[in-house]
């Protein structure tokens, strides 16, 4: 029997009862606006009333989604946890470009490697992701993501859900405030 010696840690802040679930695809613009507003969300509506989980939504036209979420994760599992982890998409969301090609299909990501991709990750970031990144196994937590998000009718990013439920009238468009108004009245 094999044990695991690292573990993920949840890409889920606060402590309150109603549960505000966002699928994002790291590169994916509308996830990035999405993700630069959690913050202020959680501020808005409060800690201790909302639950905010980050739930990662791979998607292949959005080339190197695959090598960037397991970044994410990878980072999930080093000292600080999801802090880190939130650090890694925090620099995929300032240069998102970077991480992406031109129209889904071209331009200068053409001639990037995986190792270059990680690299560039890890400058931007701070975050030392290569040993994390060649984990064994770590493909399991990115087959939870994906597992999870089928079974709940996922399909692309960003898509929302408040206590279990997909709200497909939410969009990374709205206003926090209208994101709070759903949440907390």
């Amino acid at each position: 029997m094999t044990t695991t010696s690292w573990q993920t840690d949840p890409l889920v802040w606060g402590s309150g009862q109603r549960a505000f679930e966002a699928f994002l695809e790291p590169t994916c613009p509308y996830s990035v606006r999405t993700f630069n507003k959690l913050d202020r969300l959680l501020e808005q509506a409060g800690e201790n009333r909302i639950t905010v989980k980050i739930r990662l939504q791979s998607q292949p036209w959005h080339m190197y989604s695959g090598v960037v979420v397991r970044c994410i994760l990878a980072a999930s599992t080093l000292s600080g946890g999801k802090e880190t982890a939130k650090k890694v998409m925090a620099a995929v969301a300032a240069h998102r470009e970077e991480f992406e090609f031109e129209r889904h299909a071209g331009g200068a990501n053409m001639d990037v490697t995986p190792n270059q991709i990680i690299e560039r990750l890890e400058r931007y970031s701070g975050v030392e992701l290569k040993d994390a990144f060649a984990m064994p196994d770590l493909d399991r937590e990115i087959k939870w993501h994906c597992k999870y998000a089928r079974q709940n009718g996922i399909h692309v990013s960003p898509t929302f859900m408040i206590d279990g439920l997909v709200r497909p009238d939410m969009s990374s468009g709205d206003e926090v405030e209208a994101w709070v108004k759903l949440l907390v009245g």
